[in-house]
């Protein structure tokens, strides 16, 4: 079935079709979840959430621009949502270090492994570099997404990026020390 009669479907309450939509977009929208969850079960709880408020507001979807689009946005915002009262983020008008890329071998780097690291990161640099690096939002959207200034969005990323680079050099040396 086209993905045009699905959305008819689904604005309609057809169960059939939101499950269709669910099992097409799931897998895709799980790893997305997990980018922005500090925990497994933290993202199946975002996913679940995301798709009712998806399904729930589908009519508002009127069919100009892309549909996963849409969904990606309702799923980013629920995910976001988690942190909105929590005091998740410092606010941090310094001027931030710009830290180096870090350069590994990316075959002894498994999807679990960064996945897992990434998940480790406190949630304000998790969150921020989330959506600058892997989405693509530029530090202005960030703030306003956030409630946070542009200096602060700027500071977490770059102490996401030295976090991230310590735990993979850590790793690094720990597979040089095993092979001696």
């Amino acid at each position: 079935m086209n993905l045009k009669k699905l959305i008819s479907l689904c604005k309609k309450q057809d169960r059939k079709a939101q499950e269709e939509v669910y099992r097409t977009f799931s897998g895709k929208f799980f790893i997305l979840c997990l980018k922005y969850a500090s925990s497994y079960e933290q993202a199946k709880d975002c996913l679940q959430d995301g798709f009712i408020k998806i399904f729930q507001n589908i009519h508002q979807f009127k069919g100009s621009g892309s549909f996963e689009g849409w969904m990606t946005r309702i799923i980013i915002n629920t995910a976001l949502k988690e942190y909105h009262n929590k005091p998740t983020f410092l606010r941090i008008e310094e001027a931030y270090t710009a830290i180096p890329e870090v350069e590994f071998e990316e075959e002894d780097m498994s999807l679990e492994f960064l996945i897992q690291i990434i998940q480790e990161l406190p949630d304000r640099y998790r969150l921020v570099f989330n959506l600058y690096t892997m989405d693509g939002y530029t530090h202005q959207e960030i703030s306003e997404m956030l409630n946070i200034s542009i200096g602060t969005s700027k500071s977490n990323l770059s102490r996401a990026r030295l976090k991230l680079k310590e735990k993979i050099e850590c790793c690094e040396k720990n597979k040089m020390e095993k092979r001696l």
